[in-house]
């Protein structure tokens, strides 16, 4: 895969340029911004840094940010407590919703990093982050997440928006500087700190309440947290943000499925249909990246539908190690036209949908038994209908 296009409005992106992504720097009001051009994406992601503008330059609004999501590109946003309309009608498109209140911010009076301990208890410590390999990488992280911002919830409606690092049960989100008057909207494990979305063309999106959790500051910051007697020297933001980034980018979790094949069993060549009761088998081959290049994709829950209407063959495949996924089965006694399916969804990786529509057909006059066994009580009752039958005309004619 070549290296991803990524325009940035506008961030410190030391982290991505070490993986060898294409960065473009602009600023959020440039005159001259502009996402496609000549009916052209210019980009593969996008990253918005810039939580308190109104209005981007040249031809990018919120309507050009969500078509470029809906054609298939990543994009990751920070918002803070000042975030604009703009920023804020953005994340909801993508289905979270941000505390309406302006001047709202997340305030965890036992989950706060202990060198605010005379402060307002915005600086969160968080470590309720999301169980996924796939998502965080398979080394675990250890240290607290550093965080100061909004916090925003998913919505309901929409399942394909993933909690990533959540607040604790004792936060809430309110202004820090008033009195609570009232119970806040947003409390405890409700509130999202970062969320992700996968869009179901596999567009990737990531938001986080916090530009601060992407600073230099809390990159390389240490961290306690409050009531705890452990410290670390680095807070976990630096591979928080290093390993969702990798995520959002399609560099981990991004499968591909070639060579999709199916035949007759004992046979190589594929038909243009199939009869019924017919023996076949059906494979395909599925990768995932790795970041560097394709590794084969192990898993024991990767499944084949014969499927018209409704599944009339649904069996797991089985995989040798090397990427191959196969199944045999016989085709249904029933004919008409059928698809082979293969729908793959699962937490943190691209779905995969493949369908290939194949006819099948009943069996053809000359293809049937000589003699069927089932139709022996028929044949019997025939033939004794044609003795009694003539025993009964030559009783009728001969007897007197």
């Amino acid at each position: 895969m070549a290296a991803p296009r990524v325009l940035l409005l506008l961030a410190a992106a030391a982290l991505l340029a070490a993986r060898g992504l294409d960065l473009e720097f602009r600023l959020a009001d440039d005159p001259k911004l502009s996402l496609h051009r000549y009916g052209q994406y210019l980009y593969d992601g996008l990253v918005l840094f810039a939580p308190s503008t109104p209005r981007f330059g040249g031809s990018v609004d919120q309507n050009a940010v969500l078509e470029f999501i809906d054609a298939g590109h990543d994009m990751i946003l920070a918002a803070d407590h000042s975030a604009s309309d703009l920023i804020r009608g953005i994340a909801t498109e993508c289905g979270v919703d941000f505390d309406e209140d302006p001047e709202a911010m997340v305030i965890d009076h036992i989950n706060y990093a202990s060198s605010e301990v005379e402060g307002d208890h915005t600086l969160i410590a968080g470590d309720d982050l999301i169980q996924s390999d796939v998502i965080l990488g398979s080394k675990k992280i250890e240290a607290p997440v550093l965080f100061r911002g909004i916090g925003h919830a998913a919505n309901p409606s929409n399942s394909l928006v993933l909690k990533v690092l959540s607040a604790s049960p004792s936060a809430y989100s309110a202004n820090p500087e008033a009195k609570l008057a009232s119970v806040p909207s947003l409390t405890g494990s409700a509130i999202s700190l970062v969320s992700v979305m996968q869009a179901r063309n596999n567009a990737r999106v990531l938001i986080s309440g916090s530009l601060d959790l992407f600073s230099n500051r809390f990159l390389k910051s240490g961290v306690q947290k409050a009531g705890s007697k452990m410290s670390h020297d680095k807070a976990g933001n630096e591979q928080f943000v290093t390993e969702t980034s990798k995520w959002v980018f399609h560099e981990r979790g991004h499968l591909k499925a070639v060579n999709v094949k199916h035949h007759k069993v004992g046979e190589t060549n594929e038909p243009s249909m199939y009869r019924i009761n017919d023996d076949l088998e059906y494979s395909v081959e599925i990768y995932e990246w790795s970041g560097t290049s394709w590794k084969p994709y192990v898993a024991d829950d990767v499944q084949i539908q014969f499927f018209m209407m409704s599944p009339y063959v649904l069996k797991n495949m089985s995989t040798d190690k090397t990427a191959v996924y196969s199944a045999s089965f016989k085709v249904p006694d029933v004919y008409g036209v059928f698809q082979f399916k293969v729908e793959y969804q699962r937490l943190g990786y691209t779905g995969l949908s493949l369908a290939k529509q194949i006819p099948v057909r009943p069996y053809r006059h000359d293809e049937y038994e000589r003699f069927i066994t089932s139709a022996f009580p028929y044949y019997a009752a025939s033939f004794s209908t044609m003795g009694a039958f003539f025993i009964f005309s030559v009783a009728y004619l001969y007897h007197k």
